[in-house]
């Protein structure tokens, strides 16, 4: 009997699974698998709940890997909601609630794919699930847990498709070969406090940060790539916290986030960071610290075999040829760029993380028919 797609996401969606609670929505999962005949081993660490599924032989030269998350962002106000966050409904052909487009839909989508492709016609190879519960956090104990156990017992991938939302209007439209890297930056400027009226026995730091920021808001990265936009500097705050008219204040700080392409790493925008802030200094005298996080690097899968798989079968199943992109914000895919060839392709994601979250319920069932002919094309 084939895996129905929309039961299976409506199941997901009564899962309460905000991160990092689990809710039930792996349990679920694994139990299906399982009886399917999946290897399944929960993958846990640090108070976050990760699954891995395999049908098939450990390591073999084909090995086709899905990933993809059950956790889900916060609600928000539920009054604001028009239909239970989760309840699963449908209405007009939609199905609501939270986590409908990202993603429980994907991953049930690829889920019943695998078991009704492994059913019917076992392959030649194996077929792995690699679903996390930290998608939506941290991002520190999800896939990356997975790789680094799969690292430990010998598991490997030969591709895998993530199955995030990648199309912005229309199913098919999209799919990601790679995405930006993005870097978060606080800025501490540090100079003398005092009197506003005698602001020579003072060192102001805001006009040292203003000249900062403003460099850095003002100067071009670069002009983009041949499968990458411009990397994108936006300052996002500026902060002093001084209520008074009459005091100059001894510090300012300010964040500003990094989105950006393959001619940069982490390491030398920090790098940059560092000496717009040291100009700043030997001109104003102030002392500024720079801390920086890097979310993830930026990557690419060149177009190949692995992207014209997918491309193909979004085609024949939508009559739709994916753009092949590598817009929008960080994912999983991040982490998987290290251990095999990746790329993501899933479903329209508008309503994601919005209140009234939903998905198009015949969308469902298409994803789960694209998922289930790049299996059979793969292991032809």
């Amino acid at each position: 009997m084939p895996v129905d797609p929309v039961d299976l996401t409506a199941r997901l969606v009564r899962c309460p699974s905000v991160t990092p609670d689990e809710g039930g929505a792996l349990d679920l999962l694994q139990a299906l698998l399982s009886d399917a005949g999946f290897d399944c081993t929960r993958v846990d660490r640090g108070g976050v709940s990760n699954l891995f599924a395999r049908w098939g032989p450990r390591g073999h030269a084909r090995t086709f890997g899905f990933n993809g998350h059950t956790d889900v962002v916060p609600i928000g106000r539920a009054e604001d909601w028009t239909h239970d966050p989760f309840g699963a409904e449908q209405a007009d052909g939609f199905l609501y609630g939270r986590g409908a487009t990202d993603m429980k839909s994907g991953v049930a989508a690829f889920a019943a794919a695998a078991v009704d492709f492994v059913t019917d016609t076992p392959p030649e190879g194996a077929v792995v699930l690699a679903i996390t519960g930290d998608e939506e956090g941290d991002s520190v104990d999800g896939t990356a847990a997975l790789l680094d156990w799969m690292a430990e017992v010998g598991e490997r991938l030969s591709v895998c498709l993530v199955g995030e939302p990648t199309c912005p209007d229309t199913l098919g439209e999209m799919m990601k070969i790679g995405r930006r890297g993005s870097l978060n930056a606080w800025i501490t400027v540090r100079g003398t406090q005092g009197h506003s009226a005698y602001p020579h026995r003072a060192l102001n730091p805001l006009p040292a940060v203003a000249r900062l920021v403003d460099r850095l808001a003002s100067q071009a990265l670069d002009e983009g790539t041949e499968h990458f936009d411009p990397s994108t500097l936006a300052v996002v705050t500026v902060d002093t916290g001084n209520p008074a008219t009459n005091v100059i204040p001894a510090e300012t700080r300010a964040t500003l986030n990094i989105r950006f392409n393959d001619l940069h790493s982490g390491d030398s925008l920090a790098r940059r960071l560092q000496d717009e802030a040291a100009t700043i200094d030997a001109a104003f005298g102030t002392k500024t610290e720079v801390r920086v996080k890097v979310s993830g690097e930026a990557f690419l899968t060149p177009p190949g075999p692995l992207s014209e798989l997918v491309s193909s079968a979004v085609a024949a199943e939508t009559g739709v040829t994916p753009v092949l992109s590598t817009s929008g914000g960080t994912s999983d895919a991040r982490f998987v760029k290290d251990h095999c060839p990746v790329v993501e392709f899933g479903l329209v994601g508008k309503t994601m993380h919005a209140v009234d979250e939903r998905v198009e319920v015949a969308q469902i069932g298409q994803l789960k028919a694209i998922y289930g002919r790049i299996l059979r094309a793969y292991f032809a």
